[in-house]
């Protein structure tokens, strides 16, 4: 998929084009090498190289609480935020209706995450809850026809388009006769376009459960658990795939794109302590079974990726919190090995039926990106 750099290069055996060297040079262009770099190592790394990167963008998390806790979550989501960490925490509404909102942004705004959620309860043992997530970076500018029919750069011919990742949620969770285990399900379609030169469509399945001991709380969350398949297809006019041809790249094909099951354990404990203090403490690790990945405990099998969270209370009305997860370890330039974490803290305040909350975080370790400003709000309506 390297559509957006073939005007570059076709201007390249344009040698007869006089402005070709201010054009190079311009401004314009060294803002285009940024977004063409975005979109090809963030939206089609996944169906260019090996599947166990496939629908990234679904393991980002939701929620300031979850984001400032390292999303080490799937035992502590007790809201409308599991229909996403675990839909088995749904049980624990205690609402009629739950409303959850997000924005951020990433890479200094050029990707902005949304993120909607509803649930409510049937019965008083079972919960359904609807989700929606977009992805995306917009208004990124098509090259591909820059150069006109007589070899001349005319940047009246320059369009955009967006690059675009969605995905539907439904959960649901049942609470069981078996003492302190709820069993939750959610159905996913995932909708992933590319301008109009690409899109796919997507369906997965999640599986969670929920289970209390005493002080204790024990999570196991399976995502993608039957295996999600996302089936691309490519619309490339004539005229691009020309352009394609000239420049030796390979023209497209339609293609299955594989997301392989992850699993997700966890387990949580609050402490109470006077004058209205608690201290909730997760621990989490994120096991994949679809080779070596750059994390602390790997092999060509399985890979774990542990994830520490806390979240301190006062009356259950104003909270602190703080992680640490993303453990990883490269090599610079000279050669040296280097292990790297990332922190995250974050706040909230609960007034009557609104919470807010707020999370300093970033989707990389703290040495590959600017940390991100991220705020949701939750809503609880007809309290019981």
């Amino acid at each position: 998929m390297r559509f957006l750099t073939l005007a570059w290069s076709k201007a390249h055996n344009l040698k007869r084009c006089e402005n070709f060297s201010l054009f190079l040079s311009s401004v314009m262009i060294k803002k285009l090498s940024v977004l063409i770099a975005f979109i090809v190592n963030i939206y089609l790394y996944g169906y260019a190289q090996a599947p166990k990167y496939s629908n990234e963008f679904l393991n980002v998390g939701v929620g300031a609480r979850a984001l400032g806790m390292s999303n080490s979550y799937i035992t502590s989501a007790n809201d409308v935020t599991a229909g996403y960490w675990n839909p088995a925490g749904l049980s624990g509404i205690g609402n009629q209706h739950q409303v959850a909102l997000m924005h951020s942004e990433y890479f200094a705004g050029i990707a902005k995450y949304d993120y909607g959620a509803y649930a409510t309860r049937l019965d008083s043992s079972s919960v359904v809850a609807a989700t929606i997530i977009r992805f995306g970076v917009d208004d990124i500018p098509n090259t591909t026809e820059l150069i006109n029919a007589n070899g001349n750069v005319d940047y009246s011919r320059i369009t955009t388009f967006s690059a675009v990742d969605y995905a539907f949620i439904l959960s649901y969770v049942k609470t069981l006769k078996i003492p302190g285990l709820q069993l939750g399900a959610s159905a996913k379609i995932i909708r992933r376009k590319i301008g109009n030169f690409a899109g796919a469509w997507g369906f997965g399945l999640d599986a969670g459960a929920l289970y209390s001991y005493k002080k204790w709380k024990f999570a196991a969350m399976a995502r993608d658990v039957t295996s999600t398949f996302n089936a691309w297809t490519f619309n490339l006019s004539d005229e691009t795939k020309a352009v394609f041809t000239a420049t030796g790249n390979e023209i497209p094909e339609n293609s299955v794109e594989i997301t392989l099951p992850k699993l997700l354990v966890g387990g949580a404990r609050k402490f109470e302590f006077p004058r209205n203090i608690s201290l909730l403490t997760e621990f989490n690790i994120d096991a994949t079974f679809d080779g070596e990945r750059n994390v602390l405990i790997k092999s060509n099998v399985l890979s774990m990726d542990p994830h520490f969270g806390l979240e301190g209370s006062y009356m259950n009305l104003v909270f602190l919190r703080a992680g640490v997860g993303n453990y990883q370890s490269y090599t610079d330039a000279i050669g040296k090995k280097i292990k790297t974490f990332q922190p995250n803290i974050g706040i909230g305040v609960k007034i009557k039926s609104i919470t807010i909350d707020y999370a300093l975080t970033d989707i990389g370790d703290q040495s590959a990106a600017l940390y991100s400003n991220i705020f949701s709000v939750k809503v609880d309506i007809n309290k019981k």
